[in-house]
């Protein structure tokens, strides 16, 4: 199975820290973003295509051809938004194709990733207080999410969804749509798919994001606690 992982972006609030090193090689207690993201994938996961552009050479630098006994291949994201850094990985999956995508600025729990995987299809979620801040999902009875919405003034509920979905590869057939603000996000398009294919929520209570500089030690602490109790996700 494949994973592509999305590494293009500038990481503009992880500034200063980002201004020399991309943000998937931030150190988190003495491990690369990326060498825990690996680390959590099942053996299933036998290719990764990474989509870089800004600082992209020190990602293939540090990665090359083979990774965590991976195979990996790299890709040229975009400016235009996460929805057509997404796109340039295409050919890389095939239509029928089932592929585990993750944002580079996440770093899932193995238990995150195989709950995900226990679906066809699914996306990672979490309860948020900011849900105006968020990319927010409608469910329907059965879990399975019914729509999605970025950062809308009127968000259709508390659920989040994050950096960490199950996807069939007819999704690159979809047609990414400018948000409000101007940006092309992935979310735009699922929608689409949500209404041919059952996508499950999977809900998740701990979460290990990067936006800031603030964030390092947040995270540091949370993988801590998570590695002293297997039963955390």
């Amino acid at each position: 199975m494949k994973s592509i992982i999305l590494a293009a972006g500038e990481g503009k609030r992880m500034q200063p820290l980002t201004l020399t090193v991309p943000k998937p090689l931030l150190m988190i207690d003495g491990k690369t973003v990326l060498d825990r993201i690996f680390e959590a994938f099942p053996e299933e996961i036998t290719e990764v295509v990474i989509v870089v552009r800004y600082l992209g050479e020190k990602i293939k630098a540090y990665c090359g051809g083979v990774f965590h006994g991976r195979a990996v291949q790299y890709v040229e994201g975009s400016e235009k938004g996460n929805a057509f850094s997404f796109l340039s990985a295409s050919a890389h999956v095939g239509k029928d194709e089932r592929v585990l995508v993750l944002y580079a600025d996440e770093i899932p729990s193995p238990k995150n990733i195989q709950e995900c995987l226990a679906y066809e299809y699914s996306w990672l979620c979490k309860e948020t207080a900011r849900p105006k801040a968020a990319g927010v999902v409608a469910l329907r009875h059965d879990g399975t999410i019914e729509h999605i919405v970025e950062k809308s003034e009127n968000p259709p509920s508390h659920i989040a969804a994050i950096g960490l979905m199950v996807l069939p590869g007819e999704v690159f057939y979809y047609e990414p749509i400018q948000n409000a603000n101007g940006e092309y996000y992935l979310s735009s398009m699922l929608n689409p798919l949500f209404k041919t294919k059952k996508v499950h929520a999977v809900m998740t209570s701990g979460g290990c994001s990067l936006t800031v500089p603030e964030d390092i030690p947040k995270v540091e602490a949370f993988l801590a606690s998570r590695a002293s109790d297997s039963t955390k996700i």
